[in-house]
């Protein structure tokens, strides 16, 4: 296995850094093997980004047989639109380097938790196409192919995560214009790819109505969604297993076969 570590530089001069478990081929097996892969985006209100939700959620995949990716995009005091270019940067890369890493460069899933749902969630919509063209990328050359989601941060109406708003506009937070364009329910249409995500009902942090009006959104605008909605478990729960807790509230069993169904549904969706 490849273990790959580069440096992603923000507009603002912050940096990024980009991880990746890149499974080898074997002449004993297929040495022209390629394989879809994900990319990983820690949640963390923008504020940081969580260790839960990074290096052990993508030796799962490995272990399932997908090439992993991480950003650690920079966060708080960086604002918009730096984590989101840092990530089509993510995309940009993983897809030059698709001969040399053996991806299938039309299979890159992207998996975002809480805000990292957020940055993912506006990479694969049209909501700030416009801002990634005006910083030279082509949104469709960095959308991802399929969008995963835990427990995201959607909306900035009612049911907002004001600190993730917060910390990602800084003194723009109550601009009404900026809330929009960033409440992403709102700017789902026909390019934004297959979606699967997860939450939980009891979800103190970030509500599930987040989550309930994504898919009221895909189903208006015609988008594949596949949704599961666990009946307990407060915010963050990353695994909801031992390896990634911090505290034993964290160990929700009801929550942990959200990964079984995601590699299910990555295999429908890209293989």
């Amino acid at each position: 296995m490849q273990y790959i570590t580069q440096t992603i530089t923000g507009a603002d001069g912050s940096n990024a850094q980009f991880i990746g478990y890149v499974i080898d081929n074997s002449p004993e097996i297929d040495e022209q093997r390629t394989r879809p892969a994900v990319l990983i985006l820690p949640g963390g209100g923008y504020e940081m980004t969580s260790d839960r939700e990074a290096e052990p959620v993508a030796l799962r995949f490995v272990g399932a047989g997908y090439h992993a990716f991480i950003l650690r995009y920079s966060t708080f005091p960086s604002l918009y639109p730096t984590a989101l270019l840092q990530a089509a940067a993510a995309m940009q890369l993983i897809r030059a380097h698709a001969s040399q890493w053996h991806v299938k460069a039309d299979a890159i899933c992207v998996l975002g938790f809480s805000a990292g749902g957020h940055l993912a969630a506006n990479l694969s919509t049209t909501a700030s196409d416009d801002v990634l063209q005006a910083n030279g990328f082509q949104p469709n050359e960095v959308r991802p192919n399929g969008l995963m989601l835990s427990y995201p941060v959607i909306s900035s109406g009612e049911f907002a995560h004001r600190g993730s708003f917060d910390h990602l506009l800084g003194e723009q937070k109550d601009n009404p214009q900026m809330l929009q364009q960033l409440s992403l329910e709102q700017h789902i249409n026909s390019v934004t790819p297959p979606i699967f995500v997860w939450h939980t009902l009891t979800d103190t942090a970030v509500p599930v109505e987040n989550t309930l009006m994504l898919i009221s959104a895909c189903r208006a605008a015609g988008v594949s969604i596949e949704a599961h909605i666990f009946p307990e478990g407060d915010h963050g729960l990353s695994l909801g297993t031992w390896e990634t807790s911090h505290n034993k509230q964290q160990v929700v069993p009801a929550v942990q076969p959200w990964f079984d169904l995601a590699v299910r549904w990555l295999g429908r969706t890209l293989l």
